[in-house]
C-alpha cells in the first residue's frame, strides 16, 4: 500500500494571490454559489452567480451542461469556485463540474467574507458572458450510488467516511462508517488544513494509500464534498462521493447502526 507522501498530488484549491493575477490574466471563470440577493449585492469581480439551490433543483448532466455553457464555460476553461459557507457549497458544485468532466476547477482557498475583510477588491457588476459549448464526459469513478455502496462497503480495501457531525454520527450511521467531521478539515483562515495537517489528520484515521474512499453527509453532499477535496487535496487516488446521502440511504430503509460506546465516545481536539 502506498503512502501518501508518494501520492501524486493535485490542485484543489487556489490561493488568492493567484486568483487575483487570474482575474487581471482574463484566464478564469469564477463561480460565486451564495444566494443571488448576496450576490447581487457584492462579489469577486467578473464572477458569475450559480446558487447552490439552483444546481440541486436539477443537477442532471444534461441541465448541468446547459447551466456551464451559460456560464462561458467550454473544455479549456480554468474555473475557481467559492463561498461562504467554509467550502461546502462550493465543494458541490466544483464536484458536479468535475463529475460532468471538467478538468481545470478549483476551490477558493478561502471564504468570501475573508476576501472582503482584508480588504481585495468587489464589486456588483453582473459580467456579460458569451455562451460557450462544453462536452459531457462523465466521470462515473468519483460517484457512488445507494447500490454501489452497499455491495462496496463490505469489501476489504474500501473506506467509507462519515462527514456529519459527530454527535449525528454516533447518534445514527451506515455501518462499518468511520467518523470524520468537516469542522475538522479547515484550519484558521483556510477551507482545507495544510496539506501535510491533513495528511496527518487523515493517517490518524486510517485513511491512506490507495483504499477506495467514500464520503456521505447528511443529505446533498455538501460536507462530503468538502471531505472529497480534502482527500483530493493529499493525493489520495481512489476517492468518491455518495451524493445523495445518508437521507437517501434511511429513505430507502437501508441498514444503519449506532455507536454502542457513544456515552462514552472521546470528543478530545484532533
Amino acid at each position: 500500500m502506498c503512502s501518501l507522501s508518494q501520492e501524486k498530488v493535485v490542485k484543489t484549491t487556489t490561493d488568492i494571490e493567484s486568483l487575483r493575477s487570474e482575474i487581471r490574466d482574463k484566464s478564469v471563470r469564477v463561480i460565486d454559489v451564495r444566494r443571488e440577493e448576496d450576490y447581487k449585492q457584492n462579489h469577486i469581480p467578473t464572477a458569475v452567480n450559480l446558487p447552490l439551490a439552483k444546481l440541486l433543483s436539477d443537477d442532471s448532466p444534461e441541465r448541468v451542461l446547459k447551466l456551464v455553457n451559460s456560464m462561458g464555460i467550454d473544455d479549456e476553461t480554468s474555473v475557481v469556485v467559492y463561498d461562504d459557507t467554509f467550502g461546502a457549497l462550493a465543494s458541490r458544485v466544483a464536484w458536479t463540474l468535475e463529475y460532468l468532466g471538467h478538468s481545470d476547477v478549483s476551490l477558493l482557498e478561502t471564504t468570501y467574507s475573508k476576501w472582503k475583510s482584508i480588504g481585495l477588491e468587489n464589486d456588483n457588476l453582473v459580467p456579460d458572458i458569451q455562451s460557450k459549448e462544453h462536452s459531457i464526459n462523465l466521470k462515473p469513478e468519483i460517484l457512488a450510488t445507494s447500490d454501489y455502496l452497499e455491495s462496496a462497503k463490505e469489501k476489504e480495501g474500501v473506506i467509507l467516511v462519515d462527514n456529519r457531525e459527530r454527535l449525528n454520527y454516533l447518534e445514527q450511521h451506515i455501518p462499518g462508517a468511520l467518523s470524520l467531521p468537516y469542522r475538522t478539515l479547515s484550519s484558521q483562515d483556510k477551507i482545507l488544513r495544510p496539506k501535510e495537517d491533513m495528511k496527518r489528520l487523515l493517517d490518524n484515521r486510517g485513511i491512506s494509500g490507495d483504499s477506495e474512499i467514500i464520503t456521505y453527509c447528511g443529505s446533498v453532499g455538501t460536507l462530503s464534498g468538502l471531505a472529497y477535496y480534502a482527500l483530493k487535496s493529499v493525493g489520495l487516488p481512489n476517492a468518491k462521493l455518495y451524493v445523495r446521502s445518508f437521507k437517501e440511504w434511511k429513505s430507502l430503509s437501508k441498514p444503519t447502526e449506532k455507536q454502542e460506546d457513544a456515552n462514552y465516545w472521546d470528543l478530545s481536539a484532533e
